[in-house]
């Protein structure tokens, strides 16, 4: 479950970089997304270190 969020964010992360460098606004839900995205993986990076 945790690689599947990892990938979800990254992918989240990726669209985003996409729709900013490009210019296309896409309303303000991709950047709820890229929030949650980046908790995610701050989330994974903290429970990796733990382990």
């Amino acid at each position: 479950m945790g690689n599947l969020l990892y990938l979800i964010a990254v992918i989240l992360i990726i669209i985003w970089a996409i729709s900013f460098l490009g210019g296309y606004y896409t309303g303000g839900l991709i950047h709820i997304l890229l929030v949650i995205a980046i908790i995610a993986i701050i989330l994974r990076v903290i429970r990796k270190a733990a382990q």
